[in-house]
């Protein structure tokens, strides 16, 4: 093991941020599109890489959804997951904690049931095959109605056993957490687990929302917290997770420029950071390509490495005795991998 590169990728973590539906490589949106009979507004895989060309969030948003239309059926599904899993165990992935988004393909006419079926399947394959665990976790999506989340919720019920929690995505700004506070104390009063996008592109009150009306359990984004002292503070004495995803932040123009990512900073304030790849076929690179973007960039030390992978264990939704295991792996391969040079 002679790079940092390869220290990275051998090193075992968790990913807490991924969006199965922004896996979708261009050459799959074809495959996907051919056996679906379906016409795509892009000539060729090269048109649609070319199209990834983000100024802002909403930007993204709605490229994602017109590719999301080529998943029709459980195979598709499953498909897109497994090519994801296969990608992830490459990198060095124990477990993986998934985001869909369902009102994105029921609104299509394509049954909650065909989505869920489709991703627990090729979660269960991933696990036997690949020795990748997972949880799923349902994303509403807070451009639209909180009406339409209690409608999407009761549409779960009978998954919810095979759902570890509910997430709140799509466009941040001019919808705060705040809008969903009842959707998500019913699914709380459930028993899931409780994470929500906030202070990617909106401000840190939305982190202060999701904190104390959504009760959140992890924060997904956050690097706008930083930029007031008093959440840092409570970040870091609650011991709040955030699943930071640094290519993201950089194709949508969270940062201007990699080195300026607070990755660094958030570690050294003490916060729970961690490393992840959101939207990886639309933002360019997948877990362990984020992990290095970000080591190189801002000077990321071994034991930042090391701590980063902790955190991403120990904020995963995971039981005790897993986390143990797998923070034990963490470090039986520090003790047995030859030093490295600092990124």
């Amino acid at each position: 093991m002679d790079t940092v590169s390869d220290f990275i990728r051998g090193l075992p973590k968790a990913e807490l941020h991924l969006h199965i539906e922004g896996s979708l490589e261009p050459e799959q949106m074809f495959e996907f599109a051919r056996r679906n009979r379906i016409a795509l507004p892009f000539p060729s895989v090269e048109a649609v890489r070319a199209a990834y060309a983000f100024s802002n969030l909403q930007d993204f948003l709605d490229i994602y959804y017109q590719g999301a239309d080529v998943l029709r059926t459980e195979a598709d599904f499953h498909d897109l997951a497994m090519a994801y899993f296969r990608r992830v165990a490459a990198d060095g992935a124990r477990h993986v904690e998934l985001f869909f988004d369902p009102q994105t393909h029921t609104a299509r006419g394509i049954p909650f049931a065909v989505a869920a079926d489709g991703l627990l399947s090729g979660m269960a394959e991933a696990e036997r095959s690949l020795g990748v665990s997972s949880r799923l976790i349902l994303c509403f999506l807070r451009h639209l109605s909180e009406e339409d989340a209690f409608a999407t919720l009761k549409t779960a019920e009978l998954y919810l056993d095979r759902i570890v929690g509910v997430g709140l995505d799509s466009s941040e700004l001019g919808h705060p957490p705040a809008k969903f506070e009842g959707v998500f104390r019913a699914a709380g009063e459930r028993g899931l687990k409780r994470v929500a996008h906030a202070g990617e592109e909106g401000p840190p009150d939305y982190v202060w929302e999701a904190l104390d009306r959504l009760h959140v359990d992890r924060i997904d984004h956050g690097n706008r917290s930083l930029e007031d002292s008093a959440l840092v503070k409570r970040l870091a004495a609650e011991g709040m997770t955030l699943t930071v995803c640094p290519l993201s932040n950089l194709k949508l123009c969270v940062v201007g420029d990699m080195a300026q990512h607070p990755l660094k900073r958030m570690l050294q304030l003490g916060l729970r950071a961690t490393v992840n790849s959101d939207d990886p076929a639309y933002f360019g690179g997948y877990l362990a390509a984020n992990w290095q973007a970000a080591a190189t960039a801002v000077g990321l030390t071994r034991e930042d490495l090391l701590t980063l992978a902790r955190n991403s264990f120990t904020g995963s939704f995971l039981e005790p005795d897993a986390i143990a295991r797998h923070l034990a792996a963490i470090d039986a391969y520090a003790a047995a991998a030859p030093a490295t040079p600092d990124a």
